[in-house]
């Protein structure tokens, strides 16, 4: 008979096995050029890297040549330039208005006063018709004619009816005095026919009367025709502005 061999039994790991740390894989070992054909290779590929390099190197030269030519061509089309200043905030003052010569105006009211009276006796330099009328030495009849018939069209008009002697004696020598300034030849200056004065007597007439007659700026003046109020109003022609 054959004698039969007993089964191997494998060992079971002792302890101090089993506390033994497990050894790490080893490293993968860098990649070698195993052939001339794989150094030629690589060689290829750095020669190409290098290419596009030196390509996109020229390219972003080439832009800026042009950026400096664009830039130089604008420069001589443009010319010379200077700086605007800074104006952070608009200059909204607003215009003062001039100033009103307030003395003057005294002044030429104070000599007007003066030079005006009510005591000139201007019998003889009225001509005494059925319409009384006034023209200075010099000017003719016809004159006269022409403002009854309306040759000069009326421009302005002051009405002194219902005003007191000082009063409508200023009020109109500042009316003549303006229309005058602004080249205005044919004016109306309304008295009223003195209905309502003691006796009925028409003395704002009279005295408008004289006071036309010491204005220098007064050529001539007539009795207004009835459709432009009649005894009521004169019609007076003043000088041409000089």
């Amino acid at each position: 008979m054959t004698a039969t061999k007993p089964p191997v039994v494998a060992a079971k790991p002792t302890a101090a096995a089993l506390a033994k740390p497990i050894a790490a894989p080893a490293k993968a070992k860098p990649f070698k050029v195993g052939s001339l054909a794989d150094l030629k290779q690589v060689k290829k590929e750095i020669a190409a890297q290098a290419e596009r390099e030196a390509q996109a190197a020229a390219q972003r030269a080439l832009e800026a040549k042009r950026a400096r030519e664009h830039r130089s061509l604008f420069q001589a089309a443009v010319g010379a330039v200077q700086r605007l200043p800074e104006h952070r905030r608009a200059s909204l003052q607003p215009v003062p208005p001039s100033p009103t010569p307030m003395q003057h105006l005294l002044d030429e009211a104070a000599a007007f006063s003066e030079s005006i009276s009510d005591e000139v006796d201007i019998t003889t330099l009225l001509d005494t018709d059925e319409r009384l009328s006034f023209r200075r030495p010099g000017v003719g009849p016809d004159v006269a004619h022409k403002l009854r018939r309306g040759k000069w069209t009326i421009q302005r008009q002051i009405d002194l009816h219902g005003l007191r002697s000082d009063e409508a004696r200023e009020a109109l020598g500042a009316f003549i005095r303006e229309a005058h300034k602004q080249g205005i030849r044919c004016v109306r200056v309304v008295t009223g026919k003195g209905l309502g004065s003691p006796g009925k007597a028409p003395v704002l007439k009279d005295k408008v009367h004289r006071w036309l007659v010491q204005r220098s700026e007064v050529v001539a003046f007539v009795q207004a025709p009835p459709a432009q109020g009649g005894a009521g109003a004169l019609v007076v022609l003043l000088q041409p502005v000089r």
